[in-house]
C-alpha cells in the first residue's frame, strides 16, 4: 500500500488529477466553480486563500528545505565550483524566457501584456524529475544536473515573488518586515538553544514571517522559506534530491519527512484552487508563456551551459551537449510555480487565465524532450 501511495506522489497525480476536475468544473459550470473557490468558509476564508496563502506556505517549505540541504558540505550546491555550470544554466533558464516572453511581447503583445515576464521563469521540479528519469535513465547525470538547476531555478522564483509581484491594489509596507525579521531571530534563538522540534521555529517563527509579508503586502506563502533555514540540520549532506537519509534526525530532515507527502497529496488543492480555466481563455498570453518556456528554457540553459564549459566550467563527467540540450528542453514544463505566478501577475481574470493556460501547455516540453532524446540518441544510464 505504501509503495502504491510513494508511486502515485511520484508521478504527480494528486495535482494533475486537481487540474483535471478543476478544468472540467469550469469548463462545464463556471458560475459554480468560481462561487466555490471564492464563497466565505469557516472564519470567512475562501478556499482559494485557504490553499494559496496558507497551504502554499507548506509547498514553499519543503522547497527551502532541498535548497538549503543543496547548500550543505556533500550537497549539490557545494563546493560552488561543483554548481558552477548548471547555476550558469540556470541564469540562462531565467533570462532566456525572461527575453523570449519581452521580446515576443514587443512584437505581437502589448504593454498589459508585460507584467507576465516572470511566470516562465521556473520549472516544475517534481515533473522535470519524472521526466528526466524516463529519458536518461535514473543514473545518468543529467537527471542531477537537472534537478540542481530545478531547485536553483525555483529559488530565483520565489526571489521574483517575493520582490516583483506585491499585491498591486496595496502598495508594499516594508515596516512590516521587521515581523518576518523577528520570526528569522525567534528560529535563529531556538537553534542555538538546541531546541530539537521544528515545531516551535514553524509555529512560532512562521507565523511572524507569515504576518510580516502579508501586512507587508508581500505574498505570505513565502514566509517558511525564510524559517527553513535556520532550522537545526546535519553538519554534512549525503543523499541526493527527492532521497531520504533514515540516519538523518535533525530537525530539518524531520520537517522534510514528515510534511512533504502531505504536500504532494495536497497538491490537488493547488490544482483544483488554480488550474480551472475556460478554454476559450486562449489567447496571446498563452502563447508567450508557452514560447518563453519551450524555447527561451531550452535556449537559455543549453547556451549558458556551453558558455560555462568555455570558461573551464565542464559538464559532469559523462554528460554530453546533447544531453544538455535534451535537459533544457525538459526543463521547459513550468507547471506548478507558473501556475502560481500567473495568478500573480495579472489581476485581470481574462489575461490571468491565458497565461495559466500557457503554463499548463507546458507539460508539452515533455514529449518534446523525449522526442528529441531520441533523433539525438541519448544512452539511457540504469
Amino acid at each position: 500500500m505504501k509503495r502504491r501511495l510513494n508511486l502515485l506522489l511520484e508521478f504527480s497525480v494528486p495535482m494533475l488529477t486537481g487540474v483535471a476536475v478543476a478544468l472540467a468544473w469550469a469548463n462545464l459550470a463556471p458560475a459554480g466553480y468560481y462561487a466555490f473557490l471564492h464563497q466565505p468558509l469557516a472564519g470567512g476564508l475562501t478556499f482559494h486563500f485557504i490553499t494559496n496563502e496558507l497551504f502554499m506556505v507548506l509547498f514553499f517549505g519543503i522547497a527551502a528545505v532541498e535548497i538549503t540541504q543543496s547548500c550543505l558540505p556533500g550537497g549539490a550546491l557545494n563546493p560552488p565550483s561543483r554548481a558552477v555550470n548548471p547555476l550558469l544554466g540556470t541564469m540562462g533558464g531565467v533570462l532566456g524566457p525572461v527575453a523570449v516572453y519581452l521580446g515576443l511581447n514587443a512584437l505581437v503583445g502589448g504593454p498589459e501584456l508585460r507584467n507576465g515576464w516572470g511566470i516562465p521563469t521556473a520549472t516544475d521540479i517534481a515533473l522535470a524529475w519524472l521526466v528526466a528519469r524516463a529519458v536518461f535513465g535514473a543514473a545518468h547525470p543529467a537527471v542531477s544536473y537537472l534537478l540542481l538547476l530545478a531547485v536553483a531555478d525555483d529559488a530565483v522564483g520565489l526571489a521574483i515573488i517575493a520582490v516583483f509581484y506585491p499585491d498591486p491594489s496595496h502598495p508594499v509596507a516594508p515596516l512590516w518586515l521587521l515581523l518576518t525579521a523577528l520570526g528569522m531571530l525567534v528560529a535563529y534563538g531556538l537553534r542555538r538553544l538546541k531546541v530539537t522540534s521544528y515545531w516551535p521555529a514553524v509555529i512560532c517563527g512562521g507565523a511572524l514571517s507569515w504576518s510580516g509579508l502579508h501586512h507587508a503586502h508581500l505574498h505570505p506563502a513565502l514566509a517558511l522559506v525564510f524559517i527553513v533555514p535556520f532550522l537545526p540540520h546535519s553538519r554534512r549532506e549525503t543523499k541526493l534530491l527527492f532521497e531520504e537519509d533514515p540516519a538523518d534526525r535533525s530537525p530539518l530532515a524531520r520537517f522534510e519527512h514528515e510534511w512533504k507527502a502531505v504536500v504532494d497529496v495536497g497538491m490537488f488543492l493547488f490544482g483544483l484552487a488554480n488550474a480551472g480555466v475556460g478554454f476559450s481563455s486562449l489567447g496571446t498570453a498563452t502563447w508567450l508563456v508557452l514560447a518563453a518556456l519551450l524555447c527561451g528554457k531550452s535556449l537559455g540553459i543549453f547556451g549558458f551551459g556551453c558558455l560555462a564549459t568555455r570558461f573551464g566550467f565542464g559538464l559532469p563527467r559523462g554528460m554530453h551537449r546533447s544531453d544538455l540540450l535534451v535537459a533544457g528542453i525538459i526543463a521547459g514544463t513550468g507547471f506548478t510555480v507558473a501556475l502560481f505566478v500567473a495568478g500573480e501577475a495579472f489581476a485581470d481574470p481574462s489575461l490571468q487565465g491565458a497565461a495559466k493556460m500557457g503554463a499548463m501547455l507546458s507539460i508539452t516540453a515533455a514529449g518534446i524532450g523525449m522526442v528529441a532524446a531520441r533523433l539525438l540518441r541519448v544512452k539511457k544510464h540504469y
